[in-house]
């Protein structure tokens, strides 16, 4: 029987303990659930797995294995997989739930991206900086109470920068004291992250750094006015967006100040060289991760594709017609930087991890656009594949890596008994053919099995409204 007439067949209806915003988007709602004669790739790295069996009781991973060794209990719900691929919940690091609205002004969607990143299969997201970061946190408050679908959050605080970014949602720092206040002021109200922005001092960065580890909690940045090699050595714990947003091999690069060039990283640079190679090995040494953010800058490089029309069906006309003007006036362009810059950063991003560091994923649904919730995560998955790691090293990068970095790991982002029943199971086999991970027909979240095509018809023609 195929698997969707096997769900219409076999699904327990939703019960009567979950809440009426989450009970149109469950499929799955048994207490008990094996699903067999799948496929798995459990996070860790290592080869996926053919036929085996999984137990999910309760909300949590039961048992995995072997069929043989395995037994199915008698008082489960069965869904017979064969055919599809079992992968982690997606833990991604660098998400947003603003989006473009044009002339540095950003609309929250609050309603359509949980629904998406739900559907794409993150099942845990940090927001990497917030522009109305109140909105943020209520929408985790939703989201924990079942008021709203979509992934866990880790919730940054607003942006942390100095003068001369020209975005109306964000402040400017008036130095360290006002850095130090703005930590306390934010992790008091709920959030439990912070990022640092491009014009922020190495002063104020200090400040932030040692305000938010004496609460426990971490510091990202999408830097330019403070290198890699000095954000690392005042304690930095992750790097967004990798070799794009370092200026540590910019000429006359002066202290406290974004170079002419802006925030674009060089292009002629050797990865092997010894600089650049003496920097990773000091970004490994100093435990300091770095975020991949690969489809936002795909969407700035010429050549590359226009975003699918599944992405393009989610988007308001408005939103729809602006990013594919921008699409448009960047294929046309025919110099040879940007797509050098591309595949410079992919080497980094390779040779970072390959030295040991702890590489994580995200998107950044900012840019001009085009950049859409869940469906630009499968397209990390698939750069970082292109970048040169295998597709279980790239699922890995994008679950228990990320798992990893919040601390987390024993929860969530592998399949192993005793974690949390996060899972995706996908169409095909993700691990031979990496372009199957957009294929999802399931997403569980703590054991309740959703519906990736409710959630996406929920979302659809919002995406730059709400």
């Amino acid at each position: 029987m195929p698997f969707p007439a096997l769900l219409a067949a076999l699904l327990v209806p939703a019960q009567d303990s979950i809440t009426p915003q989450l009970r149109a988007y469950v499929r799955v709602a048994a207490p008990v659930v094996a699903l067999t004669h799948v496929r798995v790739i459990d996070g860790t790295g290592e080869p996926a797995r053919p036929d085996q069996t999984v137990i999910l009781r309760n909300g949590r991973i039961e048992a995995v294995g072997d069929p043989a060794r395995t037994p199915t209990p008698p008082d489960a719900l069965v869904l017979d997989l064969e055919g599809r691929t079992v992968i982690p919940g997606l833990v991604m690091l660098h998400e947003h739930f603003f989006y473009p609205a044009g002339a540095a002004y950003y609309n929250w969607l609050g309603y359509s991206f949980p629904r998406l990143y739900l559907a794409g299969g993150v099942t845990t997201a940090r927001t990497g900086g917030g522009m109305i970061p109140y909105a943020d946190l209520n929408l985790r408050r939703d989201i924990e109470t079942g008021r709203a679908p979509g992934p866990d959050l880790d919730v940054t605080g607003p942006y942390l920068n100095g003068p001369g970014l020209g975005i109306a949602g964000v402040k400017a720092l008036r130095g360290p004291e006002d850095a130090r206040r703005m930590v306390e002021y934010w992790a008091d109200e709920g959030a439990t992250s912070f990022k640092v922005y491009m014009q922020i001092s190495r002063a104020e960065l200090a400040a932030v750094i040692e305000a938010a580890h004496r609460r426990g909690l971490k510091v990202t940045g999408h830097l330019c006015s403070v290198t890699f090699r000095e954000a690392a050595d005042l304690g930095i714990d992750d790097l967004e967006h990798g070799l794009f947003a370092s200026t540590d091999f910019a000429p006359n690069k002066e202290p406290d100040r974004c170079p002419a060039a802006g925030r674009g990283g060089p292009t002629e640079l050797d990865i092997a060289s010894e600089p650049v190679q003496r920097l990773i090995r000091h970004l490994v040494e100093r435990r300091v991760a770095i975020t991949s953010t690969l489809p936002v800058f795909e969407t700035l490089t010429p050549g590359r594709p226009r975003a699918p029309d599944k992405v393009l069906d989610a988007m308001l006309p408005e939103t729809r017609d602006q990013y594919l003007r921008q699409f448009g006036a960047i294929a046309v362009d025919t110099s040879t930087v940007r797509r050098r810059l591309l595949a410079t950063a992919m080497a980094f991003e390779l040779a970072f991890a390959r030295a040991g560091g702890l590489l994580v994923a995200g998107t950044d649904p900012t840019g001009y656009g085009g950049v859409v919730a869940g469906f630009a995560n499968h397209r990390e998955i698939e750069l970082l594949v292109e970048a040169g790691f295998t597709p279980v090293e790239a699922i890995r990068i994008a679950t228990l890596n990320g798992a990893i970095y919040l601390g987390r790991d024993r929860e969530i982002g592998s399949i192993a008994p005793g974690k949390r029943a996060d899972l995706v199971v996908v169409r095909g086999d993700p691990s031979s053919r990496i372009a199957d991970i957009e294929s999802v027909e399931l997403v569980f979240k703590r054991g309740l099995g959703y519906d990736p095509e409710r959630l996406i018809a929920a979302a659809r023609g919002l995406v730059g409204l709400r």
